[in-house]
């Protein structure tokens, strides 16, 4: 089968396409034949090996020390499953699904086998491939957080990079759930919030958050780019901050934990099981939850597809069609 394989950490060139062998489902595995699947921010930091200093060791020892372990990347994908491990009860040969393939990679293949405990769900009829492929982490991730927070219905809430990945699915989830939902982005990406269901869209070129006359139950930080201090001045006493991208406090976040009521929630992995999925797959389906996608790629052109998501300036989703 056709893969994209890199067996050196670097620039997106060192990914290449190359014949690599078919993969063989276990007893509770299915074989999927993979339709579409996606640049993230954890393909690329796998491929470029670009982490906080902190845990360069972990990462090194996860990833390979002097090359990468996995080599092939791809962390989310969608297709049909075309053949089913003996032991299999969830899943039969033909089902279209998409997953979260996170934990060993391997979506960058015109194959990929799946335990069907994982993070594995039945795709949503009304959407395409190319739309599914974009749900399992970003829509996932949003989730997770919303959920820490306990978002609830009536509560404010500022989204700070709502037109990524993560941040257009905080704005539509925090409306499902009921917030009354802020949106900050640049410019061009206001028009397209405001589609996503947010009451209101602060366009950061032009205004400053921090000095509006309005505070939040809860703010959630998709993108780390705002200024912690701003976020605190704008945080009700008991609200919650999210950031989705800071692993550790920093001195300023612990003096805040100490000497205030609010609360912060940072990085961590969220548990990869398939019941988010189900229930985002859910939302699609009855029209409460929208993939936004940025650009499409053909699978000879995912070089080109990192360049462009490592600029850090996509909108949505970036997708990878590997048929």
């Amino acid at each position: 089968m056709k893969a994209i394989v890199y067996t050196r950490y670097g620039s997106a060139d060192v990914l290449q396409l190359k014949e690599t062998a078919k993969p063989v489902p276990k007893d509770h595995e299915i074989l999927v034949k993979v339709k579409a699947t996606t640049v993230t921010a954890a393909d690329i930091r796998a491929r470029s090996f670009t982490v906080p200093p902190v845990f360069w060791l972990p990462a090194r020892i996860t990833l390979g020390l002097r090359q990468p372990k996995k080599e092939v990347l791809g962390a989310e994908l969608a297709g049909e499953i075309v053949s089913v491990g003996k032991d299999v009860k969830r899943f039969k040969k033909g089902d279209q699904v998409f997953a979260e393939s996170l934990e060993d990679f391997g979506a960058y293949a015109e194959y990929k086998c799946l335990s069907e405990t994982g993070p594995v769900s039945i795709k949503p009829s009304n959407i395409s491939y190319e739309e599914a492929a974009a749900i399992p982490i970003g829509a996932r991730t949003a989730l997770y957080f919303l959920r820490k927070a306990a978002i609830q219905s009536g509560q404010k809430i500022l989204v700070y990079g709502a037109s990524g990945s993560v941040g257009s699915y905080a704005v539509q989830i925090a409306k499902y759930f009921g917030a009354n939902v802020t949106g900050v982005c640049s410019t061009s990406n206001v028009e397209g919030i405001k589609s996503l269901g947010a009451d209101k869209v602060i366009d950061y070129t032009s205004e400053d958050f921090s000095k509006k006359d309005e505070l939040y139950d809860v703010i959630f930080e998709a993108v780390n780019k705002s200024s912690f201090t701003d976020c605190m001045k704008v945080l009700k006493k008991d609200g919650t901050y999210i950031n989705i991208t800071e692993p550790l406090p920093s001195v300023r976040m612990l003096w805040t934990i100490l000497t205030t009521g609010k609360k912060l929630i940072l990085s961590r992995n969220a548990p990869e099981t398939p019941e988010a999925l189900n229930f985002l797959g859910e939302l699609i389906e009855i029209g409460k939850l929208k993939v936004v996608i940025d650009r499409s790629y053909e699978f000879e052109e995912i070089v080109e597809a990192h360049r462009y998501v490592e600029k850090g300036h996509k909108k949505g989703n970036v997708i990878i069609n590997v048929e």
